[in-house]
């Protein structure tokens, strides 16, 4: 059914959410089957080219039976920033809306659905040359020195950061070295926020922490299955820092060091496991502080829930605003 009229005050957005390994990928797409929807990627890795195993992006069979958007469209040397994410999720949003479908945002990086429903500051992108340039100063220097700098620039920021959060360290100094103000100063700033007509129907998918577990633990067999070792070491080869936000998905470095001959498959396998689970505890966590109960799904997937969801969504869609 065709969910969207092109020319409605009414701009509808799905978004589908959950931890790692929930199942909310497949729960996305059967619902963009049903709505005539595209679904659009909200994770902070499957954005990676690179990625496709590691990441668990969807394989063919999964694409053939809706659009897939924002998968895959970005080369590890780029670093995607939320508001990166946010201009090209909000491009392929409104080509959705013209084109009478329903966008369908799926993925677990709560920083990213943040940014889309409840605005982001209005911070400008920092160009590659700088963020290369200040991540090598963060090499050459070391993190007690490159902080102590930062602390001189932007004292204010510093003051709210761990000296030892590489990623956090070069994202202050990056947009003090592009803009000549600091974080702190920018995030001040009116967020820019999603335009009044567009409205969002939430669904939190949360299966029981244990099936969650499993599954994660089973997913990264899969992947061990299908080449993730040969997909990290064409990452490895391609000689990017370990800053890098593509360097620090889950499962890299574990098989980075059992490619390097410093730990065995096994240990590998099994550290790159508990990193998994604990990254799906993580985004329990914050998913239960950020969502409200009506929209988190606390069980199994099944025909009788995908049955209510069908429902709840078509509501929402037939829901003229006043």
């Amino acid at each position: 059914m065709s969910a969207i009229n092109a020319n409605s005050s009414f701009a509808p957005v799905l978004i589908v959410a959950g931890p790692t390994a929930s199942g909310k990928s497949a729960l996305a797409l059967d619902m963009a089957e049903a709505f005539d929807g595209v679904v659009i990627n909200a994770d902070s890795m499957q954005v990676y080219e690179e990625l496709r195993i590691l990441s668990a992006r969807p394989d063919e069979s999964e694409t053939a039976r809706a659009p897939h958007r924002l998968y895959g469209v970005l080369s590890g040397r780029e670093a995607c920033s939320a508001g990166k994410w946010r201009e090209m999720a909000m491009a392929e949003i409104a080509d959705c809306h013209a084109s009478g479908k329903l966008p369908i945002i799926t993925g677990g990086t709560g920083m990213y659905l943040n940014a889309l429903t409840e605005g982001i500051a209005s911070i400008p992108d920092v160009p590659a040359r700088i963020r290369d340039s200040v991540t090598a100063e963060l090499e050459d220097l070391g993190h007690t020195a490159f902080f102590e700098k930062l602390a001189k620039d932007d004292p204010e920021t510093a003051a709210a950061l761990d000296s030892t959060n590489t990623q956090r360290l070069i994202r202050a100094a990056e947009v003090f070295a592009h803009t000549g103000r600091g974080l702190a100063s920018w995030h001040k700033e009116p967020v820019i926020t999603p335009p009044a007509n567009m409205k969002f129907k939430k669904l939190c998918y949360m299966p029981p922490r244990d099936i969650l577990y499993d599954r994660c633990n089973r997913r990264f067999d899969l992947m061990i299955e299908q080449g993730a070792i040969d997909e990290v070491r064409d990452l490895i080869a391609l000689g990017l820092p370990e800053s890098a936000p593509v360097m620090k998905a889950v499962g890299v470095r574990e098989l980075g060091a059992y490619l390097a001959g410093k730990i065995d498959l096994a240990t590998a396998k099994e550290k790159s496991q508990r990193e998994t689970r604990r990254y799906a505890k993580r985004q329990l966590t914050w998913f239960r502080h950020q969502m409200t109960d009506k929209e988190i799904i606390d069980a199994q997937y099944s025909e009788s829930l995908a049955a209510k969801m069908r429902h709840d969504i078509n509501q929402f869609l037939l829901t003229t605003p006043k």
